[in-house]
């Protein structure tokens, strides 16, 4: 596997950023574009078609965002764990979600104290992903 770091650690999955993505929105601009031809003539047709690509974008952004917070729950369960492996304690609840994500990347090593600087930086997850020194790659993620 490639090595993992700050610039590269961002995944696409062409199947669905690229495939599903532009056929919604070709989809979407069509039925818009019948819409406004044919609203007069067949107005029951072209509300079905308009409303049903909208129906359909709706579902894929959800989809997409339902299995990215049960991927964001299961890090943080996991980090969690793994913070308390390491110190005996838990994460302090203060750290949101997004913030226990972005530590992921930080080895054993690094973790406790990043945690803290954390907490009394208040640092952004991408603040936290550019402190890390020693990456640990995330190839699971997408």
């Amino acid at each position: 596997m490639k090595l993992q770091n700050y610039e590269n650690h961002s995944k696409i999955d062409p199947v669905y950023h690229y495939g599903i993505t532009l056929l919604t929105v070709v989809t979407l601009i069509l039925s818009i574009v019948f819409f406004v031809k044919n609203a007069a003539s067949q107005t029951l047709l072209s509300f079905i078609v308009l409303f049903t690509t909208i129906t359909f974008l709706f579902i894929m952004v959800k989809l997409r965002l339902y299995a990215l917070q049960v991927q964001d729950r299961t890090i943080r369960d996991e980090e969690n764990f793994r913070y308390y492996r390491l110190t005996g304690n838990v994460l302090d609840p203060e750290l949101t979600v997004k913030q226990v994500v972005a530590l992921r990347f930080a080895p054993d090593e690094e973790l406790p104290g990043l945690v803290e600087r954390t907490l009394t930086e208040n640092l952004s997850p991408n603040d936290i992903k550019k402190a890390v020194q020693d990456w640990r790659a995330d190839h699971h993620r997408i």
